[in-house]
């Protein structure tokens, strides 16, 4: 059987998720941009929330047919993750899906425990799980509305597999994991599933821009993987769509991990 290039399936899907809207944070480049693509290729209408870029990233999915918008976040901010929901319900009349994906990674450094920095190892909890934390709680207002909804946080194989050398990062998606099964045992009495995606390392855009981080990983990865070839956003489309659509209407509080076969979850 010949190899489907990443993020091709997502254009034959069909229109499962017609009807439906999701926000996506982080999603004006890399991996956050390939899921609001896939997202929305499968019929819904997409927020893209990002510091920075993201109407110009929702121009770009207009432009291909697909409907979408931007709007400016923090979503460490409490105030804008709230202005975020909102958007979503004053561009498109509701609110059923959120992708947790903004996160600090690619712009760190591996280094021992030792040398982290305090006030770098705050801010990755900041944004990666207070992040989450608020605009999960954003939302559900709009759920709840909606009769129900799906939460996908992107978490990362090394909260299981415990990688060196960038410990806060892998705590904080260890944090984000427990997050996911806590909020699923919560939010299940709403109609609202929340499940987790684990990418392994992915040559995203952020990613590339950062050589020092390319250089320590890559190799690692690549020998790791049963799959033996860099993993790419599009690797992740179908994993967050398919926790978003029919498919997965009995499933909540797990985690799947992507990573062509380096961790056996």
């Amino acid at each position: 059987m010949a190899e489907v290039e990443p993020g091709v399936a997502a254009a034959a899907a069909g229109q499962a998720l017609r009807g439906r809207v999701a926000v996506v944070t982080g999603g004006a480049s890399g991996i956050g941009f390939a899921l609001a693509r896939g997202l929305a290729q499968r019929g819904a209408r997409v927020l893209l929330a990002d510091l920075a870029g993201a109407s110009a990233a929702a121009e770009t999915l207009r432009a291909e047919g697909l409907e979408a918008a931007g709007c400016t976040a923090d979503v460490a901010s409490e105030s804008a993750t709230a202005a975020m929901a909102a958007a979503a319900e004053a561009s498109f009349g509701g609110l059923d899906i959120l992708v947790n994906n903004a996160g600090i990674y690619t712009s760190l450094t591996p280094r021992p425990f030792e040398e982290l920095d305090l006030e770098e190892w705050r801010r990755v909890l900041e944004v990666n799980v207070l992040g989450t934390f608020l605009s999960c709680r954003a939302v559900l207002p709009a759920m709840r509305r909606r009769g129900g909804g799906r939460i996908i946080t992107i978490s990362s194989g090394v909260a299981f597999k415990g990688n060196p050398y960038m410990a806060h990062y892998v705590a904080s998606k260890g944090a984000v994991v427990s997050l996911t099964r806590a909020l699923a045992t919560e939010l299940g009495r709403h109609n609202v599933l929340v499940n987790s995606v684990a990418p392994g390392f992915t040559l995203s855009d952020g990613v590339l821009r950062n050589p020092v981080l390319v250089a320590g990983v890559q190799e690692p990865s690549l020998r790791g993987r049963v799959l033996a070839r860099d993993m790419l956003p599009g690797d992740l489309v179908g994993a967050v769509c398919f926790f978003a659509g029919p498919d997965a209407a009995f499933i909540t509080g797990q985690t799947l991990v992507v990573d062509g076969g380096s961790y056996f979850h």
